[in-house]
């Protein structure tokens, strides 16, 4: 490193590449004119104007990097806007940043520009901060969270459509083997739910949080059960509906658009919760499995099956970028605190299963979908929200293929006074 003279000004890339402890992996070129990375790097990542470098600025990290990435002020050659996996990839295994010390520090911050220390207002995609957010309500009151799933379910069922396939599926599939379709992994995560809720004709089954309603057909189709559905989305429940109706099953399922905390009825032979309690919120979930388990008969079985912190010294709050464009209020917990939870609010747990590869395999499948059909969604959302599903997607995908965070089914049993639980001696469902 050349001495530092305080009255020297930087170029941008300059400034940029004083930052990087091990040389920049990608190629940087900025509107100043200069540039910094190896010519014949993979990608290139081109800084168009003063804005995208105020928003790294000011929001360094994911949450910055976004929003000058959604906004157009920061572009990407070389990287699929729907599938940036192998961009982010890169960076995270070979992009690691030093902290100058105070002097440096000073003239790299001088060179780049104080007055970009003042935060521009973010793109339009982007979900007001929690601190704003409490004119919606308590975190996790039914006003805040109907408002958070509207910010992501509310989208456009069209573009669920191309993303997620004629599943509708929007959780993680389970994969029977390797070269199994996103489609046939759908088909049997859902059966897989049904084998161990152990659900038969003329059960009752509550799906809390069902999304486009795809388990409650598949129980009703496949397994004679009378279904119910409840979700927060009106687009969900209003889509969902109609395949019902498509179906013919109106006999045995039904939708509702809701919460269900709102739910009356009672002695359920089975519920399921397929992705909801993400959005619970930690603190939660001890009202959440005791309001569930009263929806139970006894002998009835509930399977939780959800996004998972790799352990507990990691914060239960979604990340900046995830909680400002993605999920609002989305929390994450350790699959022990799930565990511990059920088992302390009237829940015995029969069997956990971790498919945290599944997560990356169906995120896999969902990013090429998106890819394939990127012209279509256009046509439904702003380029804004498409990059920022490509960004999200990928980037979860690499956080489940690096164990940062996993997808576990939890079991649990409505215990009878006697001791009896109603389960086999031994799993039926197979593996």
């Amino acid at each position: 490193m050349s001495s530092i003279r305080e009255s020297e000004t930087l170029t941008i890339a300059e400034a940029v590449s004083r930052l990087m402890r091990d040389g920049m992996p990608f190629r940087l070129e900025a509107y100043d004119g200069s540039s910094a990375g190896p010519v014949d790097a993979p990608f290139t990542a081109r800084l168009v104007n003063e804005r995208g470098l105020a928003y790294l600025m000011t929001a360094p990290g994911d949450l910055g990097f976004a929003r000058a990435f959604v906004s157009g002020d920061l572009e990407l050659d070389g990287v699929s806007l729907a599938d940036p996996y192998e961009m982010m990839a890169l960076v995270q295994s070979r992009l690691r940043l030093r902290m100058p010390g105070p002097a440096e520090l000073l003239q790299v911050v001088r060179s780049l520009g104080l007055s970009n220390l003042k935060p521009p207002p973010p793109p339009p995609e982007e979900h007001q901060p929690r601190w704003r957010r409490m004119v919606e309500g308590l975190r996790h009151s039914k006003a805040r969270d109907a408002e958070a799933i509207h910010h992501h379910y509310d989208v456009s069922n069209r573009f669920y459509e191309i993303v997620l396939g004629p599943s509708m599926a929007y959780t993680c599939a389970v994969f029977p083997d390797e070269d199994a379709t996103l489609e046939q992994a759908q088909f049997e995560k859902f059966d897989l739910v049904c084998r161990k809720l152990g659900l038969k004709p003329g059960d009752r089954l509550l799906d809390v949080g069902c999304g486009w309603g795809g388990m409650v057909r598949h129980a009703a189709e496949h397994y004679g059960v009378q279904a119910l559905g409840v979700t927060l989305s009106r687009q969900q429940a209003e889509w969902a509906q109609q395949a019902i109706k498509d179906a013919g099953l109106d006999h045995l399922a039904e939708v509702r658009f809701g919460d269900y905390r709102d739910v009356e009825e009672e002695g359920f032979d089975a519920v399921s919760s397929i992705g909801l309690l993400e959005h619970i919120g930690v603190r939660n979930y001890p009202d959440y499995f005791t309001f569930l388990q009263g929806k139970l008969r006894v002998g009835g079985r509930m399977l939780n099956h959800c996004i998972t912190r790799r352990d507990g010294s990691l914060s239960t709050k979604a990340g900046a970028f995830i909680d400002r464009y993605v999920f609002p209020d989305g929390e994450l917990a350790p699959v022990g605190t799930i565990v511990t939870a059920m088992h302390d609010h009237g829940l015995e747990v029969r069997h956990v299963e971790d498919l945290r590869e599944h997560y990356a395999l169906t995120l896999r499948d969902w990013c090429r979908n998106l890819e394939q059909g990127w012209d279509d969604a256009l046509g439904e959302v702003s380029l804004g929200v498409a990059k920022v599903w490509g960004l999200y997607m990928a980037g979860s995908r690499l956080a489940f293929e690096r164990n940062e965070i996993g997808l576990h089914q939890v079991l649990g049993v409505k215990v009878g006074a006697d001791g009896d639980a109603q389960m086999p001696l031994r799993p039926t469902w197979g593996s």
